[in-house]
């Protein structure tokens, strides 16, 4: 087990903290994800749809046989020939729009195929006019209007390049040997490609939607719907969003290129709320599906009840995520995802460098998405397997994770008014058991070592919170252990709030917006280092603090006693060692805990040499010291189990008194000022009892001094 590292062991984390708190409180962000009408769950009574192998009952094809048959000289025999009597069939009857076709389906259960081509939907395009051009609406962060249901019907092209509204059981099925083979390009134009929005039983399956600002594929308010075998990808956004719903499933889908993520499945159906680990079913299953090549490759605010298995997610900045960060979300806050038996691996891209060249100011077809751009729309850490921002009784098991160089693992609380509720007893009410076990981590599934940044990176905040044995790299240190059965914890800690440093980390670099071009400074998201990063910042002022009053107290009352001289020069090396460590970034040192360890020595030597002259300030420097030392144990040894705050929040505020009494302490003359022979007569701390004649100081005297 390596020791925790490179977060400052200062008290400054303390007041850095507080201050990005209240900075953040008093300018609460605005929604930065997914925005859209208010919306409520499905009722649950629906299912998850079959594939219908029966012959279409509309056909969609373009005009040019010369083109179509080259397209589909390379299928199987069999399949070619499906294909020339479709093509025959759609000569006589059938469509040369996608959309053309959607708006003849008439009944529940009709299935439309897409013959091999490419479908730019030309009807679709142009911009709207009279009442479609004046509708009144709430306006999203991003610019576009948050339409209702009905302004969707009555305007479906206002963002949609294909729009399946109030459907039952429509499958749309692409007929191509692959998924290549149909495309659906919207060419930076719409908002959406295809939304089937109350569409409950749509089945979408073998094609390619593209080059959206927004989503390619989006699924909204359905009991029921099915992903097969789809390609999205090239979007300022999402490649698969589907929103508010249940019996869904993902299979065998690919997603890459989106500025965030491939695929998204927000607002799940929150079927399991109140319930253990153990519950009766999933609202989505994702499985078999990849998802490169984007900010993240899988996320979801309130992507609650939702199964991820046998998936791939790789090449992305992260990996998967989960949050609770953004209102306007139901379900909040998320809970009960399940991720076992995926590959997450390798998600070290840096897409920030985008948005700091300017590339991602350019008009969405001008930035050069088709070749490997992606516009970063939110604020993330990149080299990160899992993120969980925020959530509740999430498993991950059985995953391999590997080849990230921050974290496998990221853990992170968010309180509620981010989300938008005020109420003082939602504030703590995410990051709790969440169960980490069994996971494969810094090995690629050949048993070729693949190491992690480290393993385990958490907050500290949460009750009930565990991790499998064996973590390379973590912190803290040791975070709490998975029993054998689920629910059992060893260890568990019940934190209100997390670390005061990493929180302080957290709000900085939580300060990103794509629009504006900005990109924290002091935040390694986006390339700080050094003295560049917020964590070094506060280190080196906070050490520049206590080696001023430190050294000015070792010169006016410590210097005359060897246990003083001693302590000071731990003290010294303890700062020196603690600026250091907070740069180390992403390498696993011990550094920062022996730093507390060397500081926490510091304090009780100069407790110890003060007794004598300073009783009271003696006993908080001795307070200090022990606080300390309880912290580096905390952060490197054991978490302390069942308290509410961390050590290093009481030793931050202790440490703020003891710097003004030091201050204070230190001005005033006493026996450590001078050599003993040049002292004036009297006393010249000035503030204890005299000395009776006997030569015996009064109790009043040895208790006061302070």
């Amino acid at each position: 087990m390596s020791w925790t590292r490179r977060f400052p062991a200062v008290p400054g984390a303390l007041l850095a903290a507080l201050l990005a708190l209240v900075a953040l409180l008093a300018a609460a962000p605005a929604a930065r994800a997914h925005e859209e009408r208010p919306v409520t769950f499905p009722d649950g009574s629906g299912s998850v749809p079959r594939y219908r192998a029966a012959e279409p009952d509309l056909i969609v094809c373009k005009t040019d046989r010369a083109a179509f048959e080259k397209r589909i000289s390379g299928f199987p025999e069999q399949l070619r020939q499906r294909n020339l009597d479709l093509f025959a069939r759609c000569e006589r009857s059938g469509f040369r729009h996608l959309q053309e076709a959607v708006d003849k389906v008439d009944r529940p259960g009709m299935n439309i195929a897409v013959l091999p081509g490419l479908y730019e939907e030309e009807p679709s395009l142009p911009e709207p006019t009279g009442e479609c051009a004046s509708l009144k609406a709430p306006t999203s962060s991003f610019g576009y209007q948050i339409l209702s249901y009905e302004q969707q019907v009555r305007c479906p092209h206002n963002q949609n390049l294909v729009a399946v509204l109030g459907k039952t059981d429509l499958q749309i099925e692409g007929t191509g040997a692959s998924r290549l083979d149909v495309v659906i390009d919207s060419k930076y134009r719409k908002l959406n490609g295809i939304r089937a929005d109350r569409s409950d039983g749509v089945y979408f399956r073998n094609f390619t939607a593209q080059r959206t600002t927004f989503n390619s594929l989006y699924v909204l308010a359905a009991d029921g719907f099915v992903i097969d075998d789809v390609l999205t990808r090239w979007n300022d956004e999402y490649g698969f969003l589907t929103f508010a719903s249940d019996h869904g499933l993902y299979k065998n889908c690919e997603s890459y290129g989106n500025g965030d993520s491939g695929i998204y499945p927000g607002s799940a159906s929150n079927i399991n709320d109140g319930r253990g680990y153990d519950v009766p079913r999933y609202s989505i299953e994702i499985t078999g599906c990849r998802s490169h090549h984007n900010m993240v490759g899988y996320s979801g605010t309130a992507g609650d009840s939702v199964w991820v298995h046998d998936n791939e997610f790789d090449h992305n900045m992260g990996g998967a995520s989960m949050d609770s960060a953004f209102p306007g979300h139901p379900g909040l806050p998320q809970n009960h995802a399940k991720f076992e038996r995926n590959l997450i691996h390798d998600n070290n891209q840096d897409y920030y460098r985008y948005v700091a060249d300017g590339t991602c100011a350019k008009d969405p077809v001008d930035r050069g998405y088709e070749e490997g751009v992606v516009c970063p729309q939110i604020s993330m850490p990149p080299g990160t397997g899992i993120i969980t921002a925020g959530g509740n009784w999430n498993i991950y098991e059985d995953n391999w994770v590997y080849g990230h160089q921050r974290a496998a693992f990221f853990l992170s609380a968010v309180p509620a008014f981010i989300r938008g509720e005020s109420a003082w007893s939602k504030q703590a009410d995410t990051s709790h058991r969440n169960r980490y076990a069994g996971n494969v981590l810094g090995r690629d599934k050949a048993g070729n070592p693949r190491p992690n940044g480290m393993d385990v990176w958490w907050d500290g905040q949460g009750k009930g919170n565990c991790w499998q044995d064996g973590p390379d790299g973590s912190t803290p240190g040791a975070p709490p252990r998975c029993g054998g059965e689920r629910g059992e914890v060893s260890g568990s800690s019940a934190r209100l709030v997390g670390e005061p440093v990493k929180l302080a980390q957290l709000m900085v670099c939580a300060d990103y917006n794509v629009q504006a071009r900005r990109l924290p400074a002091g935040c390694d998201w986006y390339g700080a280092s050094g003295l560049e990063r917020v964590e070094t910042q506060a280190a080196l002022a906070v050490a520049c603090v206590l080696l001023l009053v430190g050294g000015i107290l070792w010169w006016r009352r410590l210097r005359g006693t060897r246990t003083g001289t001693v302590a000071s020069l731990l003290g010294l090396a303890g700062l020196a060692l603690d600026v250091a460590g907070s740069t180390t970034g992403l390498t696993a040192t011990a550094v920062p805990a022996l730093a507390l360890l060397l500081l926490g020595l510091w304090w009780t030597g100069a407790g110890l040499a003060l007794r004598p002259d300073r009783p009271w300030f003696a006993r908080l420097t001795l307070l200090l010291g022990a606080l300390t030392l309880l912290d580096a144990f905390d952060k490197a040894v054991l978490m302390i189990p069942w308290i509410p705050l961390g050590p290093a929040w009481i030793r931050g505020i202790v440490a703020v008194v003891w710097v003004l009494w030091a201050v204070i302490a230190s001005a005033r003359p006493g026996p450590g000022t001078v050599p003993s022979g040049d002292a004036p007569g009297g006393d010249p701390a000035g503030d204890r009892e005299p000395v009776p004649a006997g030569g015996t100081p009064s109790a009043g005297a040895r208790e006061g001094a302070a």
